[in-house]
């Protein structure tokens, strides 16, 4: 039983993704994807890569999550999934590539400047 890992990361989550073969189980942090996702879209997001490639049920994922909310980690386990899938057939690639779930999002926070409330907005200009 071969286990083939890989890595996902979104903002400030990451995700690191266990494939082996077998019924689809997903366990995330020891916990079912029901439960650790309670909105459908963000499950949806989670099984898209299997969907794409026709794999199904074909392969259990385990995944050690840290990091962020839950969107950047369930985009996270995405990448590394589609990761793992590419690891295991090379010609899954186009069609993920086609779906751009094998771009890391560059997308991170912007620092707080000082003299300055937030990333961007300033304090209130009073000329007199």
């Amino acid at each position: 039983m071969e286990i083939i890992n890989a890595l996902g990361r979104r903002k400030s989550s990451v995700a690191r993704v266990y494939l082996t073969p077998g019924t689809g189980v997903v366990v995330i942090n020891g916990r079912t994807p029901e439960n650790f996702f309670p909105l459908a879209i963000q499950r949806a997001k989670l099984y898209r890569p299997f969907e794409l490639t026709d794999n199904v049920e074909k392969y259990d994922v385990k995944v050690n999550v840290k990091g962020g909310g839950t969107t950047g980690q369930v985009e996270a386990i995405r990448l590394g999934i589609a990761r793992a899938l590419v690891k295991i057939n090379e010609e899954n690639k186009p069609l993920l590539k086609a779906e751009s779930l094998m771009t890391r999002d560059p997308r991170m926070v912007e620092r707080k400047k000082f003299g300055q409330p937030k990333a961007r907005k300033q304090f209130q200009f009073s000329k007199r």
